[in-house]
């Protein structure tokens, strides 16, 4: 790393047009902010494997679901991964940034996650729904979800997809750390609101089943949501582990949770940056 300023190149899509939430206005925010401890520039992510090599590192931020420029994102991986470049969140992530292989491996391993098949001769293991929920693998941000009924799932099982039962769930919650630290938590309270949420006090048997799955990815830095649902019976349920690219909702915050969130983020980017 140079002896100057450490120079950072923040990778995003700030025309990405998301349903419920504008990705541009939290990536204009967080770069505003963190101009005062690094020399920042913004990239596509297409752009970021010609662009990396000037930079200290690469921080990858709302840059939009992968499946719209997988050849492009390889490529920077593998050139990453080849040139030792510094990575925010580093390229070893187990969960979303490596597919939903994760989902059936935890379910597998008798994890607190919904259940989750993705084979014919697995179907029996799912309980028994009304509707059941399929989902392609590489999928990201709802991209070819469907909610099917039970005797369409034979055809709908054939490696490619993740298939869950349909949990009529209270609400959502979101819980999103900076290292291995708690920073806040939102919630959903209107099931089919999902982005329009509200501060959600986390107790500490929510902090347990959250730490656990930022635990089981080791990441030592980066930032990190969790993503859950409370069931039926009251337990939370995992949905999904976003450690890619995790919008963070910094506009459902208070100016004071959004300026420790940023110090939070500064301080782990120059620890990061420290090694």
């Amino acid at each position: 790393m140079s002896a100057a300023r450490p120079r950072l190149l923040y990778v995003t899509d700030l025309a990405y047009q998301a349903r419920g939430r504008r990705y541009c206005d939290e990536d204009i925010l967080l770069t505003s902010r963190l101009r005062a401890d690094f020399d920042l520039a913004l990239c596509h992510p297409r752009d970021a494997a010609a662009l990396m090599d000037a930079f200290d590192a690469v921080v990858v931020r709302n840059s939009g679901p992968v499946l719209g420029y997988r050849e492009d994102y390889e490529a920077f991986r593998e050139r990453a991964l080849s040139a030792g470049t510094l990575v925010y969140n580093p390229l070893t992530g187990r969960a979303d940034m490596a597919g939903k292989q994760y989902l059936l491996d935890l379910s597998a391993a008798g994890f607190p996650v919904i259940p989750t098949v993705d084979r014919p001769e697995d179907l029996h293991r799912l309980p028994e729904a009304d509707r059941y929920v399929v989902k392609p693998k590489l999928g990201a941000d709802s991209l070819g979800m469907r909610i099917v009924t039970a005797d369409l799932l034979p055809g709908q099982a054939d490696g490619t997809t993740l298939i869950q039962p349909h949990v009529d769930f209270a609400y959502e919650v979101s819980f999103y750390f900076v290292d291995q630290d708690l920073q806040y938590a939102l919630y959903a309270p209107h099931p089919d609101r999902r982005w329009q949420l509200e501060p959600y006090d986390v107790t500490p048997d929510d902090l347990e089943f959250a730490r656990r799955f930022v635990d089981w990815n080791g990441l030592a830095h980066g930032v990190q949501r969790v993503d859950a649902c409370r069931a039926p019976g009251g337990e939370l349920l995992l949905v999904e582990l976003e450690d890619l690219n995790p919008y963070l909702s910094l506009d459902a915050l208070d100016d004071a949770g959004r300026d420790a969130f940023v110090a939070a983020l500064t301080r782990s980017l120059h620890r990061f940056l420290a090694g």
